[in-house]
């Protein structure tokens, strides 16, 4: 068989190639034809094919994610932006933290154990690539209905994939959520982030800089796992009448992984490394096109000289592997060696591929002949760009004007106290501590809250008690209804739980989970999340950093909810000073910040009870949200709270629940005068949080509120051994940790 050479491409333009099956449209494989002047060779084909994708060209997302970038609030904080491995943000003393959030949706629900810890392994690389120590991960799950067959089949197999994956790189899982919702059943959604630290001079960007400097690729072999896995999987719905949208799925090597990350960080602390790129999504082509084109000149590679596990792989098959472990560095000459001798150090394989030129383009050698010759920027950074259409579905004033006002509510006591019992333990609001349990939370030392808390903190400084912490939320309820709003509420819910432990929020990253781009009603509810998050992160000063879009979230015409999730990174001078969601000491006063309206509409007492979703989400006030965190933080930092807890998913009652049973300790709640008990209890307003108060601290605490204009009402004490609202019902913690915590291990144990 003839080698298709740029030669021979030049010589047979009439050559049928296979750019649908890759999953290019016609016009796209034309425009490959226009930017080269001839048409593809096959493995020019392939690096085209895979960085057009969906997933690593963003071309059906770009023109609405620019708003991120124009509308970014200013910020000594940000160091490193948009468009880098990972955002890096300044947290004082020297430091800097990278943080991102990242899906692997589709490869998840193909091999639920493999697709998840290989999601792990490529967010983790990412923060390596930054020139980052990874310190912690999170992972934001959304499932399908928890009492279907194939969740049993999914979630089991996505946490111990996380869980493995995590556990054996000595990573500590520190939060994310665990959704479920029949709207996820044939697309779970599987987000992972990660958060590294490292020294302002340490960091570093993915660029190939230098004529002369080698490209060197280290880490595992590349094998035929994964080949198109990501980048294409994720660019299409799924349909079972077509096997190859459901390539193979990346198999993944935490052990590989973790001697990466220490071979990685030593050539770093001896400054060897000009530029850096993990292979994730679409492997050597996105890395090698992204390097170069971000760099000063061209590329040459030998493909010839890839390590490879697999020696019957064609140049197109080694060049869309998205084997895992595997990253590429440019390195001075002079240096390549002591490069070398760390990556053999540390058993990694090592291999100089090429060398950066002075030229402009791409050029890729396979036995002694040229395969590929493109302009780099076309690959990496020139793609397709859609302005998708998009329009307001008919079916949304109906939906907004089916209010769960209608709804039944409960009539007394007695049937408050049935559905308080039904709510908590239903498996969204239920315990998932058989699911967190699966993940180390202390290794390394450093974990001061992690799950259930309301974000995890890590440690930063042993010396100074420096940390951080993070948090990620999201409510594909209330995006449904509101996709502008429904994005604010879950940038509100994510920043507001990073101040309730204590921390100044940020910066953010987010992961967008949507449907079908090619669906008007999709790209509305898209366009109108990207316009609320970034509007939302300009009123609260926390710019954007990174994240990831993943689309065609759905299965034949029926999309996911809109589910944008939102990452909120914050910072701690000392995290002796954190504040725990736990009711700790009995005789504390609890104290209820914020205004609770009669808000019911999407809220878990709307599903739980009624299996109804309708009406417009809670109201948001993003300077209530920043006045009420300022407090949060403040009272945190003097010690005037000992525990606070945000309210959100099943309001009030659900948040006394979860910090009663997670100190131990009762609580005595009186409903305030002119109140209806039913709204004080299950309403989801935003911009609150309840908080214990020392007796001692209560006149200071409350003149604090007072002063700054946020509502605080007095709602009670920490006392006995059961959840006691008085004059309406009161429910042993005995018979609420039974509820809460026996749900999740009767479905899945």
């Amino acid at each position: 068989m003839t080698l298709d050479t740029v030669k021979h491409a030049a010589e047979t333009p009439d050559t049928d190639l296979p750019w649908a099956e890759l999953g290019l449209k016609p016009e796209e494989y034309e425009r490959v034809r226009e930017i080269l002047g001839r048409r593809p060779t096959g493995a020019e084909l392939a690096m085209y094919s895979v960085m057009w994708s969906e997933h690593c060209s963003y071309k059906s997302s770009k023109v609405h994610l620019r708003q991120f970038g124009e509308k970014a609030p200013e910020t000594d904080a940000l160091l490193v932006g948009i468009g880098e491995n990972a955002g890096v943000v300044d947290v004082g003393n020297g430091y800097a933290v990278t943080f991102k959030v990242e899906s692997h949706n589709h490869p998840s629900y193909v091999e639920p154990y493999q697709g998840a810890a290989t999601g792990i392994g490529g967010i983790v690389r990412d923060i390596i690539a930054m020139g980052a120590r990874p310190v912690a991960v999170v992972d934001p799950l959304r499932m399908g209905a928890a009492d279907h067959p194939d969740t049993k089949r999914v979630l089991p197999g996505v946490v111990a994939g996380i869980g493995g994956y995590g556990n054996c790189l000595g990573l500590p899982n520190i939060g994310g959520e665990v959704v479920f919702d029949a709207c996820y059943q044939g697309n779970p959604l599987v987000n992972a982030g990660a958060i590294g630290v490292m020294k302002h001079e340490d960091i570093h960007l993915a660029k190939a800089s230098g004529a002369g400097n080698k490209v060197i690729m280290y880490g595992a072999r590349t094998g035929g796992d994964g080949i198109g896995g990501a980048s294409i999987l994720a660019s299409e719905t799924f349909d079972d009448s077509k096997p190859s949208k459901r390539p193979a799925v990346q198999v993944g090597d935490p052990f590989q992984e973790k001697l990466l990350i220490e071979c990685t960080l030593e050539a770093f602390a001896e400054k060897l490394v000009v530029g850096i790129q993990d292979l994730g999504a679409a492997g050597i082509s996105c890395a090698t096109s992204e390097l170069a084109s971000n760099g000063s000149g061209g590329m040459r590679v030998e493909l010839d000289d890839v390590p490879l596990r697999d020696s019957t792989l064609s140049p197109e098959e080694i060049l869309m592997s998205e084997s895992q472990e595997r990253m590429c560095a440019v390195v001075e000459p002079e240096k390549v060696d002591r490069f070398l001798e760390i990556c053999e150090k540390w058993d990694v394989t090592a291999t100089v591929i090429g060398e950066v030129t002075d030229g402009d383009r791409l050029e890729i050698f396979w036995h002694g002949e040229k395969i590929v010759d493109v302009d780099p920027r076309t690959v990496a950074h020139e793609g397709p760009v859609y302005e998708r259409p998009y329009a307001r579905p008919e079916w949304q004033d109906a939906l907004q004007g089916d209010d769960a006002a209608k709804l039944a509510r409960p009539a007394g006591g007695d049937e408050l106290r049935a559905q308080v019992l039904k709510l908590v333990a239903h498996p969204n609001q239920a315990s998932k501590s058989w699911i967190t349990s699966q993940y180390d939370h202390f290794v390394q030392g450093n974990t001061v809250l992690a799950s259930p808390e309301d974000s995890g903190m890590i440690r930063i400084d042993e010396e100074s008690g420096l940390g951080v912490a993070i948090a990620t939320d999201g409510n594909g309820r209330f995006a449904k209804l509101d996709p502008y709003h429904g994005a604010q509420l879950a940038l509100a819910e994510s920043y507001r739980n990073v101040a309730a432990t204590g921390a100044k929020p940020l910066a953010v990253s987010d992961c967008l989970n949507f449907g079908s781009p090619e669906d008007p009603a999709v790209m509305w509810q898209f366009a109108e999340a990207i316009r609320g998050l970034a509007d939302g992160c300009r009123q609260l000063g926390t710019p954007v950093t990174g994240g990831n879009v993943s689309l065609y979230n759905q299965t034949g015409e029926a999309a996911i909810h809109p589910t944008p999730v939102v990452a909120v990174l914050g910072v701690i001078d000392d995290v002796a000073r954190r504040t725990p969601v736990a009711f700790a000491e009995e005789g504390q006063l609890l104290y209820v910040l914020g205004d609770t309206r009669d808000e019911l509409s999407g809220s878990a007492w709307a599903q739980v009870v009624h299996d109804h979703l309708g009406g417009l989400p809670p109201e948001v006030d993003l300077e209530r949200e920043r006045l009420l965190a300022e407090i949060l933080i403040s009272a945190s930092r003097d010690g005037m709270i000992d525990a606070a807890h945000d309210l959100s998913d099943g309001g009030l009652v659900q948040a006394l629940v979860e910090s009663c049973l997670k100190g131990g300790k009762g609580a005595r709640v009186v409903i305030p005068d002119g109140q209806d008990p039913f709204v004080t209890l299950f309403s989801e307003s935003a911009g609150r949080a309840v908080v214990s108060v020392p007796r001692s601290e209560e006149l200071r605490f409350t003149d604090m509120c007072g002063a700054r204009g946020l509502p605080a009402t007095r709602i009670g004490v920490v006392d006995g051994d059961s959840l006691d609202v008085q004059g309406q019902f009161s429910i042993a913690l005995s018979e609420l940790r039974t509820a809460h915590e026996d749900t999740i291990p009767g479905l899945f144990a």
